[in-house]
């Protein structure tokens, strides 16, 4: 699914948010996001899952974690709340797709990650829309919409997911994409 904006779905939640290369607000540039909770009249929810912030759990509390938290890698979700740590918990639903369970309780992460260690996710803050703001930011084509896949979202693959949709959408996306941030420098 490739949505520019114009005949976006009623509701987000479950999709994909790809900053378009023309974006440059330094919060979302490059950014692809995970839309976890979405209403058009309440506004929408999620975290980035590009931006690791080469940290771990163990870096950023004062008491010793679970074991099995300590390791796991901590990403920047978003300009929103960034002085909480959350635990997050991604679900695969074959009816419905991906899911993320926001606010993971710590006892519940560590039951979790003995089960499937790539279900869990750290992040420091998030992103957030007030009621009709993602809507009008579609319109405006400053988002491409996706549908997650296992694939794209491996662990490893994250850091570089922004690039790697850029070059699948085509030359016209993968030259952008590879343009500076200054042009000048080019």
């Amino acid at each position: 699914m490739r949505n520019q904006g114009s005949d976006a779905p009623e509701n987000l939640t479950g999709s994909l948010l790809i900053a378009h290369p023309n974006m440059l607000d330094p919060n979302f540039r490059r950014s692809v996001l995970f839309i976890s909770a979405h209403d058009p009249t309440d506004g929408a929810l999620g975290v980035i899952l590009n931006r690791p912030l080469d940290k771990h759990v163990s870096d950023l509390v004062s008491e010793e974690p679970p074991q099995g938290l300590a390791d796991v890698p901590v990403f920047l979700g978003g300009p929103v709340g960034k002085n909480q740590l959350m635990f997050a918990a991604f679900e695969w639903e074959d009816a419905n797709g991906l899911k993320l369970n926001h606010n993971v309780g710590v006892d519940e992460a560590h039951e979790r990650i003995e089960d499937d260690p790539s279900s869990i996710c750290a992040f420091v803050g998030y992103a957030g829309w007030s009621a009709g703001q993602l809507e009008a930011e579609m319109k405006q084509k400053a988002w491409i919409l996706q549908k997650p896949t296992r694939a794209a979202l491996q662990p490893d693959r994250l850091p570089k997911l922004w690039f790697e949709i850029m070059r699948g959408l085509g030359p016209w996306y993968k030259m952008l994409a590879a343009a500076p941030d200054d042009p000048s420098l080019n």
